[in-house]
């Protein structure tokens, strides 16, 4: 029987979440708000570690070495704002938490590839993600087209201008 906390955690799940392991390289689409735009951000880099996989409230650890420091960064898998995770190579670990990898760099920091399917793993149909990626596109293609619009008005405008200053000039000359 479901507590009443658990209820309430499960109104807010995906329906389905790709099947992320430590030691898998990921591709993990955010959704970042500045002001009042939004954008998606892709964070790629090592999953080192898992939590709570069945949970509502379960989160990945990514590390990727950006400008020579290396950056850590968890995402909870059924967060709104996180849009997509796709593995883009899947290693042989045998551990669910890979701290070790932090103090290693260059060919020391490499893992044992193992081969997979990758169409199987990243291919998960999430409609609600699915729509927020089409709405994200649909609002810049109409700023984009407004912007043209104006644009195109303020040319028009300087033309109109130029046009009547030319038969000013014309009429002055006569």
């Amino acid at each position: 029987m479901e507590s009443i906390v658990q209820k309430f955690e499960n109104q807010f799940k995906k329906g389905a979440v790709v099947d992320v392991r430590s030691g898998d390289t990921v591709k993990v689409h955010q959704k970042i708000r500045e002001g009042n735009k939004e954008r998606v951000q892709i964070f790629q880099g090592l999953v080192i570690r898992t939590d709570r996989k069945s949970s509502p409230t379960s989160r990945i650890t990514v590390r990727r070495i950006a400008s020579g420091v290396g950056v850590e960064k968890s995402f909870l898998l059924h967060s709104p704002l996180v849009l997509k995770v796709e593995v883009t190579k899947r290693s042989k670990v045998r551990r669910n938490y890979l701290t070790y990898m932090r103090e290693r760099t260059g060919k020391a920091a490499r893992l044992t590839g193992v081969d997979f399917d990758r169409d199987a793993v990243n291919t998960v149909v999430d409609k609600k993600a699915e729509e927020e990626e089409a709405k994200l596109a649909a609002e810049k293609a109409a700023a984009a087209e407004a912007e043209a619009a104006k644009k195109a008005a303020e040319e028009a405008e300087v033309e109109a201008k130029v046009a009547a200053a030319k038969a000013a000039h014309d009429e002055a000359a006569k």
